[in-house]
């Protein structure tokens, strides 16, 4: 009788552990029409999660298959020597992930530069794969970034985006990001052209 007891114990803690760990996906839910700000455009239900070691495989796997379309903005290469950098030190930073399923589709990194004079001051990137852009992806990434540097103590949220990218600056400008300043003709296109860039803030 005692050795049930124990056993049946020891159940109800696997399974408290196990919904501790759902708990720690942000917006998951196990009622998909009970929490609407994890829900896609078309419909689909998405997980945030904060990174974890074990999800670099399928971080590596969506670089892997975006388009060039899709980062010509960016600053590539998205190899994984870049993608083993960016997650070496979680620290001071926030890095967020969009999953489908097992499949991560959305990727945000909030860092800090570790200096005293850079006290809470951040800095923020973030990629979408092309099979989940126009559909608000974007949007509920950015928002819960905010809400995850508002507990943390952030004083600041920067980014730098192209100037001709202007659904990622009417994104930051929804959030009440303002444009600061132009730096001229600092990217280099895959046009062969030089763009302008936007510095954008948030204070918080």
């Amino acid at each position: 009788m005692l050795k049930q007891s124990v056993a049946a114990q020891l159940c109800l803690t696997s399974y408290r552990k196990e919904e501790q760990y759902k708990q720690t996906l942000l917006g998951y839910n196990p009622d998909p029409h009970a929490k609407k700000d994890s829900i896609l455009k078309d419909g689909r239900q998405i997980v945030l999660s904060l990174y974890r070691p074990e999800d670099k495989e399928a971080l590596v796997s969506m670089y892997a298959s975006m388009s060039p379309e899709a980062v010509k903005w960016g600053l590539p290469p998205y190899d994984r020597a870049r993608i083993e950098y960016w997650t070496s030190d979680l620290t001071n930073n926030i890095t967020l992930l969009a999953r489908l399923d097992e499949r991560v589709v959305g990727h945000l990194r909030l860092f800090t530069i570790p200096f005293a004079r850079r006290k809470g001051i951040g800095e923020l990137l973030i990629y979408i794969h092309q099979d989940f852009q126009n559909l608000g992806l974007g949007t509920l990434m950015v928002r819960k970034a905010i809400e995850l540097a508002k507990e943390r103590g952030f004083h600041r949220i920067g980014l730098t985006v192209v100037a001709d990218n202007k659904r990622a600056i009417k994104l930051y400008e929804k959030f009440s990001f303002k444009k600061e300043g132009i730096a001229r003709e600092t990217f280099y296109g895959d046009d062969h052209r030089y763009h302008d860039e936007v510095e954008m803030g948030l204070l918080l």
